[in-house]
């Protein structure tokens, strides 16, 4: 199978060969000599299947374009994101024992800007025509425009979005016995009644046992729930214009993400105990969560709970939407950034780009690695599915269903995502973790105070009121204002 996808792969690259031939879609293209092929460097944080993916696609290049105009893709692995931005930051710094820096680094858009304001960023405005940027999805475009003036220094290779994804199995006893739907599991307001219901549900099973009801949810990047819910009600967190950031923050929305998210963790409805909600998934912890597209290959096959294990099926939905909100998903998903070199590298760089980022090829990639490809006119289940099975890519059941339910909502819905500034990661890890440690830390309390022999209404008592929620407010608007003067 893999020397089949390997020629299907080699017969794609010659086919779009002949879209690049020897010139750019600008005047005055750079010349490359065969004969003396340029080397060009990309480091990634890859690993696993997307790893794998991504190797094959350029084998596939360098066994075919790149042997034609004569270049040379190396891919290296660089371990995980974080190390992955330590590693590009100090390549340009040129700290000592740092690497040489790469022609293409994977970057968000964090990343990109401060390697931006470090003026290390080569303008990929200039390697595309209008007509060829037109092709994309135009979203992923403009995320990548972080130049102070507008200048694309960041390119979309594929992108994930999130989806909500359920253990049908243990979800259909529940329904059964209380009449819920997968309906109530579309806004966050009916998800934390659901929750609720679902704990008084498994707490009823043992009555002899007060109190121990089982979390139905849990979510992954507690930063897109404040990002995109924010977003949905009208009222984004942070406002950015012309690279001034100013926080935004409205105490109405903030509250109702209170209402659906910390109020439901400490009462125990929520939980997040493994790394990822997947982990928690795996072991019963919970039944459903929200996390990304690329992740529904986590979606575990089977449960284990105790001494038990069974296996499970899974059903993807679209991720909720706030009562009355507007239908926005968050866009997320690093890009590939081209640093300054010479002309004849920075054309390189962006002709492996353009191939690699070819409806056909694209497609091979996202299908192997769970992402998403960038192109509208392969952001369609029908022409993907066909694309894939042309070359006889294989899915698993979940993969394709996340992206058939991807596409879909992706179709329908306004694909959001912050745009960078001096700040940026910090704002980003204080919407991680500020509501997240202190639910986490708040739960604690309230398990101890059960423990003790108190009902669930006394417990809750000091964490379910305005003071609390006014309390937190305050720590946010604090921190995120803070987060404004980092140099």
């Amino acid at each position: 199978m893999r020397k089949t996808r390997f020629v299907t792969l080699l017969l794609t690259a010659a086919m779009v060969l002949g879209l690049f031939g020897c010139d750019t879609s600008k005047k005055n293209a750079v010349k490359l000599d065969p004969k003396n092929p340029i080397t060009i460097t990309v480091w990634h944080y890859y690993n696993g299947a997307v790893m794998n993916a991504f190797d094959q696609q350029v084998k596939a290049f360098n066994e075919t374009v790149g042997l034609e105009q004569g270049i040379i893709v190396q891919g290296s692995g660089m371990g995980n994101v974080s190390e992955l931005q330590s590693a590009v930051l100090a390549a340009a710094r040129k700290d000592v024992g740092s690497r040489e820096m790469p022609n293409i680094f994977a970057s968000y858009a964090d990343t990109a800007y401060a390697a931006e304001r470090m003026g290390i960023l080569a303008d990929l405005g200039q390697q595309f025509s209008e007509e060829e940027l037109a092709e994309y999805m135009p979203g992923y475009i403009e995320e990548g425009r972080i130049g102070d003036h507008n200048e694309l220094r960041i390119f979309p290779i594929a992108k994930s979005t999130e989806i909500f994804m359920l253990n049908e199995t243990d979800w259909q006893p529940f329904a059964a016995d209380t009449g819920y739907t997968h309906a109530d599991l579309a806004t966050p307001e009916s998800l934390a009644e659901v929750a609720k219901a679902y704990y008084e549900w498994t707490d009823a099973k043992t009555p002899d046992i007060a109190n121990d009801g089982k979390a139905f949810y849990g979510r992954d990047a507690v930063a897109n729930m404040f990002v995109i819910g924010a977003k949905q009600l009208g009222a984004p967190i942070i406002t950015v214009d012309g690279g001034t950031a100013t926080v935004v923050a409205d105490k109405g929305a903030m509250r109702r993400i209170w209402d659906t998210y910390y109020l439901p963790y400490v009462s125990g409805y929520f939980l997040s105990a493994g790394r990822y909600r997947s982990d928690d998934t795996k072991v019963g912890e919970i039944a459903a969560y929200v996390g990304s597209t690329s992740s529904a290959m986590y979606f575990p096959a089977e449960v284990t709970a105790g001494d038990s294990t069974y296996p499970v099926e899974a059903t993807i939905l679209p991720s909720p939407v706030f009562v009355g909100g507007a239908k926005v998903m968050v866009q997320q998903g690093a890009g590939m950034a081209v640093t300054k070199s010479t002309p004849e590298a920075e054309y390189a760089s962006a002709l492996f780009l353009k191939w690699f980022t070819d409806t056909n090829v694209n497609i091979q990639f996202a299908a192997q690695s769970g992402y998403m490809p960038v192109k509208k006119a392969a952001n369609d289940y029908n022409a993907f599915m066909a694309i894939v099975a042309e070359h006889g890519i294989t899915q698993d059941e979940i993969s394709r269903r996340t992206l058939e339910v991807a596409f879909e909502a992706v179709n329908k819905s306004e694909l959001y995502t912050s745009r960078a500034f001096n700040g940026g990661t910090q704002a980003r890890s204080i919407l991680e973790n500020l509501l997240q440690n202190k639910a986490v830390e708040d739960r604690a309390a309230v398990v101890a105070l059960l423990e003790s022999g108190s009902t669930l209404d006394a417990a809750l008592a000091d964490y379910d009121n305005d003071a609390n929620f006014e309390a937190w407010y305050s720590a946010l608007s604090s921190a995120l204002a803070a987060t404004l003067d980092v140099e």
